[in-house]
């Protein structure tokens, strides 16, 4: 018996919406257990050296201090593997927090203060006093971009390196050239809730309150780093206050957390401050691209290219995948791709939404801009006209692929057939406007999840994963996905996720949950809506007795025969006549990496900006995207899943950019005052649409992932729009007003 999901899709409210805006939901720093301790974080002033002296005094003898932990006394750690999503040699740098002298970048953890209340941890922490020798580092990647070097560790499905037909050959051959380096500045992750911990032991166990993307990879790294056991673990996030990538790895003030806490014998609380979040949890690195491009002098692409690089930690890797968009967008004969990296004393990059996708569709669709203007031939047009019918470097069909319809509806609706080709040439009063566009593609990561749903005798279903929610509605479509499968309303259905005691389920980044948790809830759903059927139609005094399964069907919170809807009987009955037992289905996805078909979500992005010829300032004035991702499981969590993502590219276009003075290390951009993100002035009017579309080869619930997408080329309509504005290309980002006087 099979179950189709008509109804999943429509924009119901999120389920845990009430939760959020009346104050009830619970973060992971709002978490107060007894005896309560609070952590406050020392970092170095310094990127390479040592800690000659540290002195503790003065802290440890003021009031409420319970500890001052350094090298000399903290707990040792053991060494913490990658996380999985990983797959490389990246590395949070937990091993050394703490347990030796050396100081490896600025703000590395070199002290840990313990008090009774925050204010008394952070007065002990200002009186905390380091001495370090310092030693030559390196932190500037524009100076070492010739020491670049292949990635120590390379994915087989995400190699950093591609390349097919003879690039060198072609592009020489080529009538129409484009050769162009970019650039795009070092990001910092800064969502509404910063990262925070609670760590509480009651013997050999300890439970995690903690800000993450990765309950099971939390409980994974905290068991290692103590050496426990993995069940002596349990990671609780209820809810998280945005994570963006930051928040999918354990970072060091995870472990220590739950080490200190072991070590006073008192529950611990360590929050970072906004400053720390620069310091602490990774960032997106520095990229140096070029970009090559061959065309026919009609418009047809004959070479693609595009080289990248990127900064790395010297004690882990973190690459950068600039080439992931140029090697499938566009059809093309050559196409050559790779991406090297730079080992710098500065912590590890990591995970920005789109990572790799980002930044490398920002240089690569501006570049694709250039082209469309070397050529002759409208952007969109020559798009169009280069548009990839199969995997250009994969040799794989897609399965399924809207990217035409998203340009012919994304074109309409925007109106982009009002925009005068020539640059310059279109104002509002004094302002220059400018119109801009660019395709965006994210690719369908798949991750082993698993999940539980079971029916209590009152008819109502409890769906379990250990997944979490970032606040992209995970807890509203999971609900929405078993009350489908089910036939029951959303409100008979309640949703738990978040703890480690739940069965297990991977991280939340690569637009990765709903596809691979929502197939694990369909499954399960499935499995207990079997065994319901199987228990009616097995039981004498039921009115479906002797009927085969394919011929019962779900409605309303009942079984019902298939033929005749007056024949059937509500769940509680069927539970009532089983001595009132709960029925559970379990189910789980694979990671199952041999596909015959490339997955891929894909849109357009089109944008409007005003330039004061003046004073050389750049505003969006309205954006719009038209996106096809499969089936979607909410229409109102989807949309705000796009849009967000665009305005995200308003940042890396026009605002974002982590500034560091190579002379010291010193990050100088450590707070709002400072590093600028996209606020409501800067979105005025973003709006985006689902494309329809159907794709039966994704996952059990055929969706593609909404997450990331939406930044994926929103920052280069963006820039693309600014060319269109003025005249000019820039090509260093982001777009400040020094650059277009």
């Amino acid at each position: 018996m099979s179950t189709q999901l008509p109804s999943v899709g429509k924009p119901i409210d999120r389920v845990d919406g009430r939760l959020k805006v009346t104050g009830k939901a619970r973060f992971a720093a709002e978490f107060n257990p007894p005896g309560l301790v609070h952590g406050v974080l020392v970092q170095s002033t310094i990127a390479k050296g040592r800690v000659a002296e540290i002195d503790t005094a003065a802290a440890e003898k003021l009031p409420g201090v319970v500890a001052v932990l350094t090298h000399k006394n903290a707990p040792k750690l053991k060494e913490v593997p990658p996380n999985p999503r990983s797959g490389s040699s990246q590395s949070p740098g937990t091993e050394f927090q703490l347990q030796d002298d050396r100081v490896r970048y600025f703000g590395q953890n070199v002290a840990l203060v313990l008090a009774d209340t925050l204010e008394r941890a952070q007065d002990a922490a200002a009186r905390v006093k380091v001495r370090y020798e310092k030693e030559a580092h390196a932190t500037d990647p524009t100076a070492a971009l010739d020491k670049a070097v292949p990635p120590k560790s390379d994915r087989k499905d995400e190699p950093a390196a591609v390349a097919r037909g003879d690039f060198d050959t072609a592009f020489a051959a080529a009538p129409v050239r484009i050769d162009a380096t970019f650039t795009t500045a070092q990001e910092n992750h800064n969502p509404m809730e910063p990262h925070a911990t609670v760590a509480v032991w009651d013997g050999p166990k300890v439970t995690v309150y903690d800000a993450t993307q990765y309950v099971s990879g939390v409980q994974e790294s905290v068991a290692a780093a103590l050496d426990v056991g993995r069940d002596d673990v349990r990671v609780v996030c209820l809810f998280t206050g945005g994570g963006f990538g930051c928040k999918g790895n354990t970072w060091p003030h995870v472990i220590l957390a739950a080490a200190a806490a072991r070590h006073v014998g008192r529950p611990v609380k360590l929050a970072l401050t906004r400053q720390q979040m620069f310091t602490s949890v990774g960032y997106r690195p520095f990229t140096s691209q070029r970009v090559r491009l061959g065309a026919t002098k009609d418009g047809t692409l004959a070479a693609v290219s595009l080289s990248g690089v990127n900064p790395v930690a010297r004690y882990g890797e973190f690459t950068e995948l600039v080439g992931s968009v140029a090697r499938m967008m566009y059809a093309a004969p050559a196409i050559a791709v790779a991406t090297r990296v730079i080992p710098l004393d500065v912590q590890v990059p990591t995970y920005m939404r789109a990572p790799g996708e980002s930044t490398g569709s920002l240089a690569f669709e501006v570049a694709v801009d250039e082209m469309a203007y070397a050529v002759g031939l409208d952007p969109l047009e020559f798009r169009l006209k280069n548009h990839a019918d199969t995997h250009p470097t994969e040799d794989k069909p897609w399965s399924s692929k809207s990217l035409k319809e998203c340009y012919r509806i994304g074109a309409e609706k925007f109106g982009w057939a009002k925009r005068d080709p020539k640059p310059g040439a279109m104002r509002d009063g004094r302002l220059l406007v400018g119109y801009g566009m660019a395709s965006s593609t994210y690719p369908v990561h798949l991750f082993p999840a698993k999940a539980r749903v079971t029916l209590a005798a009152d008819g109502t279903a409890t769906v379990e994963s250990g997944t979490q929610d970032l606040g992209t509605g995970s807890y509203t479509i999971f609900t929405q996905v078993a009350a489908e499968i089910l036939g029951l309303p959303v409100e008979k259905v309640r949703c738990r996720i978040g703890d480690s005691t739940l069965p297990r389920a991977g991280v939340s980044g690569g637009s990765s949950t709903a596809g691979s948790v929502g197939s694990a809830v369909r499954a399960a759903a499935e499995e207990l809506r079997d065994k319901l059927v199987a228990l009616a139609t097995a039981d004498a005094k039921s009115p479906l007795k002797g009927l085969k399964p394919e011929a019962v069907v779900v409605a309303d919170g009942r079984l019902v025969a298939k033929d005749d809807a007056t024949r059937g009987e509500a769940y509680t009955a069927i539970l009532a006549r089983a001595g009132k037992k709960p029925v559970t289905g379990e189910g789980e996805l694979k990671q199952d990496r041999a596909k015959k078909f490339d997955s891929h979500a894909f849109g357009a992005i089109f944008a409007e900006v005003g330039v004061d010829p003046d004073f050389g300032t750049a505003r969006v004035r309205r954006m719009f995207g038209a996106f096809a991702a499969g089936r979607i499981l909410n229409a109102k969590t989807t949309r705000s899943q796009y849009i967000g993502g665009m305005i995200f590219g308003i940042g890396t276009a026009l605002l974002e950019h982590t500034v560091t003075d190579h002379r010291t290390g010193l990050i100088v951009t450590r707070e709002f005052a400072d590093y600028l993100v996209p606020v409501n002035a800067d979105a005025p009017a973003v709006d985006a649409v689902i494309v329809p579309e159907e794709d039966p080869h994704t996952n059990g619930v055929g969706t593609k992932g909404v997450g990331e997408i939406g930044n994926v080329g929103s920052a280069a309509a963006v820039a693309n729009a600014v060319f269109h504005a003025t005249g000019k290309r820039v090509r260093d980002f982001p777009i400040t007003l020094d650059k277009l006087l």
